[in-house]
């Protein structure tokens, strides 16, 4: 399966996607994740692309209802892959308009990934 989401630790939770990523395919992913905020509150995400190829082309790319229905029960998003895919990626997260804050890392950078993804939010 080219997406799937699996129980990492405490509330962080990978998505490991490769290939083509296909509409169908992060709606079972995000219907697993709305299950888990049910069960735990707020979750964290570690996003892992591998051999990752992009976003099939389909409308419904603009279906926000997931984002709007749990935008705040995501804490966190980490995403994991080669720096051709930061800017997309980092987009398609929401970056900069989602209340969790989202980072980028290489694949050489998964422990501190994993790290971040740990770290308690510190108050402003």
């Amino acid at each position: 399966m080219p997406a799937s989401i699996q129980h990492e630790s405490g509330n962080i939770f990978r998505v490991r996607i490769s290939g083509v990523l296909r509409q169908a395919e992060l709606k079972e992913v995000q219907a697993i994740a709305a299950r888990e905020i049910g069960r735990l509150g707020t979750i964290k995400l570690l996003f892992v692309l591998e051999d990752f190829e992009g976003w099939e082309r389909d409308k419904a790319w603009g279906d926000l209802e997931f984002y709007m229905a749990h935008d705040k029960d995501i804490e966190k998003i980490a995403i994991i892959g080669e720096p051709m895919w930061r800017d997309h990626g980092m987009a398609f997260a929401g970056a900069g308009i989602r209340k969790a804050a989202v980072q980028f890392f290489s694949p050489a950078q998964s422990t501190e990934a994993r790290a971040w993804l740990s770290e308690a939010d510190q108050p402003f």
